[in-house]
């Protein structure tokens, strides 16, 4: 098993899309539609129950209302099993969703790796094994929906330094693995903390298109966000809980675009803060075992689950109503910022 590699060394030769500064806040959905697990036990190959998909209607329901299109990138146990793909296959075949690929090492065949933190992030399995689980997933997904995946998000989002040859040998464009302000090294994971939210070309023909999800510092100390956030993470600091203390005072925080974990303030926090700085593409994600009270941290109850699709609601329509955004599928906006990209370098001329 490798080491972990920082996605500024596997994406170094990303470039930053065009995004026109008329354009209207642009708002995607997307859903981590995956097996139910213990979140707080080891990875489990043999945990793969898909029981929770058969609650996914309750969001594709409410997405319906406001006029979203979710993108649902789907793992193996739920691309492989009729319980798993059942509701979703009908939401994207009617034109009410989208389907991506989601890879979770650990429940996705071939299974030849030793199943630890570090090899549950994708991108650090070696090349060969990475390529071979990738190509079954996107198989399983095309012969049961019956067309090839072209969107990617990396389970964990564990992008590695194979990922984007392996995303362009089977036919991806578009790639959401990037998690901005997030570092995931403290378990072999990449690290995302200084990564941009901003939409980035990348690949060797820079034919790829790198989607983030939505996730920042925020506050006055948001400038040195990553290395202000780490330092309060560590002795001696920690003991006083610093980043708390950062949070309370509105000097710092961490913000994801999720409702995991995330209020609807939060939400706008987030969202105003990176308005101001220029961004127009946001993309809100959660997990979809969330939507059955049990099956992970955020969802324990059905009075939690309530206040979980309240807060999902209330951002979508404070986004589309009120922001004046839209709302729009990683296909779409691609083809809109195809139109707006810079043309890469062309190559030296022979001596």
């Amino acid at each position: 098993m490798q080491a972990a590699t920082s996605p500024e060394s596997s994406l170094a030769e990303r470039e930053e899309a065009s995004v026109p500064r008329n354009l209207a806040p642009q708002l995607l959905v997307v859903v981590d539609t995956e097996e139910e697990f213990d979140w707080s036990a080891p990875f489990d190959s043999s945990a793969r129950s898909v029981e929770a998909m058969e609650d996914i209607g309750l969001f594709q329901h409410l997405c319906d209302e406001v006029g979203i299109r979710p993108t649902y990138v789907i793992d193996h146990p739920v691309a492989s099993q009729e319980r798993g793909r059942r509701l979703i296959g009908e939401f994207a075949s009617e034109g009410r969703a989208v389907i991506g690929a989601h890879l979770h090492p650990w429940v996705s065949p071939p299974f030849e790796e030793q199943v630890t933190s570090a090899s549950s992030y994708p991108g650090n399995l070696p090349a060969d094994l990475e390529a071979r689980k990738l190509e079954t997933l996107t198989t399983t997904i095309e012969e049961n929906f019956s067309r090839r995946p072209t969107i990617y998000k990396a389970g964990r989002y564990g992008f590695g330094p194979h990922t984007t040859a392996l995303l362009e040998d089977l036919g991806y464009t578009i790639d959401l693995s990037a998690c901005p302000a997030f570092d995931f090294t403290a378990d072999g994971g990449p690290d995302w903390s200084r990564w941009s939210a901003a939409p980035y070309w990348f690949g060797a023909d820079r034919h790829l298109l790198g989607l983030p999800t939505t996730g920042a510092f925020v506050g006055w100390l948001s400038r040195a966000g990553a290395s202000v956030h780490r330092a309060a993470s560590r002795p001696p600091l920690s003991w006083a809980h610093s980043g708390a203390l950062l949070s309370r005072s509105g000097a710092l925080e961490r913000l994801m675009l999720s409702p995991e974990g995330y209020r609807h303030a939060h939400h706008r926090r987030l969202t105003e803060s990176l308005l101001a700085r220029g961004v127009r593409i946001f993309s809100f994600s959660l997990h979809s075992p969330s939507l059955r009270p049990g099956c992970t941290p955020y969802v324990r109850s059905q009075a939690q689950l309530e206040r979980f699709i309240r807060s999902c609601r209330q951002y979508f329509e404070w986004f589309l109503e009120t922001l004046g955004g839209e709302a729009t599928t990683p296909e779409e906006l691609r083809e809109r910022l195809v139109t707006t990209r810079t043309p890469p370098p062309p190559p030296p001329a022979p001596a």
